[in-house]
């Protein structure tokens, strides 16, 4: 639970609670009403990239100025204290900066109109916090023993092309048949860049696969609710990734008022309900979103919203909200239950339980005294009884991949002798 830091009539920013007095907001260079209609330029004359470009440049200084004016800072999930100090982002001016430069060039190839017409970079920030929040850094948590990372749902590859200059090597996973210029941007971009950028084309609609890759963090920013299936895709991403970087729409109500906000629940977009684009598909609650992420894997580190995040509709642009998450891969278990087992004049008695945490077939193997391996059970989850448990024998259980080519946990299971 964090503690709230409040500005005036209150605004939540996830679990940091913000708000805008009007000094603030005409510091700001946004009025509340703009911020809300992000989205929709011909209602709010602000875009949600611009939006989010202003909180990211504004939120940090004024957030640190009244901690260092006050005790209160805020606790994460875990109840650590964490204080706010002031200080800029390296890492946000070059991402200022990259966005600059990379305009140049795009506009020095094509015209505007070509080009996706949001930003992405501001997305730098934004996801600092969230590594901040969790206690991480950002490019420290992309460096891992994989040594890759993906941008799902990548636009023209912006954000790629700016972590590849970073050190780190970049995949770009995106639908050419959905993307703004179908994929034609982000392959002008490497060429004009000499990148080394692979970009894939992957229709996520489709029952399909990423096997054999393996990244350190993956980033899957505004995509989920244009995607038919959010469960089957999170769920195949905990198979691939450690850490995933996720943002997508939510609603607390329907257009009527009907509050969804108390239920984990998804709201089905009509085909043009949404700015008139019928790859808007599932806009989840608060609660919802977070039920999908715990169902398919993965650990919530961090976690905020921006924009009307007290009366957010699933389609109106002047009730836009949106949740920002930072995910890690919830690791497979087993384990046995009683460990060790209590010494009977018969053979002893454990309960074997598993849990591939992503949905994959896991099978449990057994190796007695070092001997060869036996199966045991297998499924995605289960348990199973070991009634044989013989004092003074040593029980191996393993956990493996549906190949048995890869171990994900293992328990040893012995008998208390007498």
């Amino acid at each position: 639970m964090w503690t709230r830091v409040g500005f005036g009539t209150t605004k939540t920013f996830g679990q940091v609670y913000l708000s805008l007095t009007p000094r603030c907001a005409k510091l700001w260079g946004v009025t509340l009403r703009q911020f809300l209609a992000v989205g929709n330029s011909n209602a709010s004359g602000i875009t949600l990239s611009k939006a989010l470009r202003q909180i990211s440049d504004w939120f940090q200084p004024a957030a640190c100025n009244r901690a260092q004016r006050s005790t209160a800072a805020f606790t994460d999930a875990g109840g650590q204290r964490k204080t706010c100090e002031p200080s800029k982002s390296p890492l946000r001016q070059v991402a200022t900066k990259t966005e600059r430069n990379f305009w140049e060039i795009k506009l020095a190839h094509r015209p505007k109109s070509f080009w996706y017409p949001y930003s992405t970079l501001h997305n730098v920030a934004v996801l600092e916090k969230l590594s901040a929040a969790a206690g991480l850094n950002l490019l420290e948590l992309c460096r891992g023993a994989c040594g890759k990372v993906a941008d799902i749902g990548a636009a023209d590859g912006d954000l790629a092309f700016f972590l590849e200059r970073q050190g780190l090597s970049v995949d770009v996973i995106d639908n050419e048949y959905t993307n703004f210029n179908g994929l034609e941007g982000a392959r002008t971009l490497k060429e004009a860049l000499n990148s080394s950028v692979a970009i894939r084309s992957v229709d996520l609609d489709s029952q399909f696969s990423l096997a054999g890759q393996e990244y350190d963090a993956v980033f899957f920013l505004g995509t989920l609710y244009h995607v038919k299936n959010p469960f089957f895709l999170l769920e195949c991403l905990a198979r691939i990734t450690k850490y995933c970087f996720v943002s997508t729409r939510i609603a607390k109500q329907t257009a009527d008022g009907q509050s969804l906000s108390r239920y984990p629940v998804a709201y089905l977009l009509g085909p043009q309900e949404c700015n008139n684009d019928d790859t808007n598909f599932w806009i989840f609650s608060d609660h919802g979103l977070k039920r999908l992420i715990e169902r398919t894997g993965w650990n919530l580190l961090s976690y905020f919203t921006i924009g009307d995040t007290i009366s957010s509709t699933p389609a109106d642009p002047d009730h836009d909200e949106r949740a920002f998450c930072l995910l890690e891969k919830r690791p497979p278990i087993l384990s046995a239950n009683p460990n060790p087992v209590p010494a009977t004049k018969e053979a002893g008695k454990t309960m074997i339980s598993w849990d591939t945490a992503d949905g994959s077939i896991g099978r449990v193997f057994v190796s007695v005294n070092g001997g060869q391996e036996v199966l045991f059970a297998d499924g995605r989850h289960g348990s199973a009884p070991a009634h044989w448990i013989e004092t003074g024998s040593n029980y191996e259980f393993r956990l493996y991949d549906s190949d048995h080519t890869r171990l994900l946990d293992k328990v040893v299971v012995a008998a208390v002798t007498q």
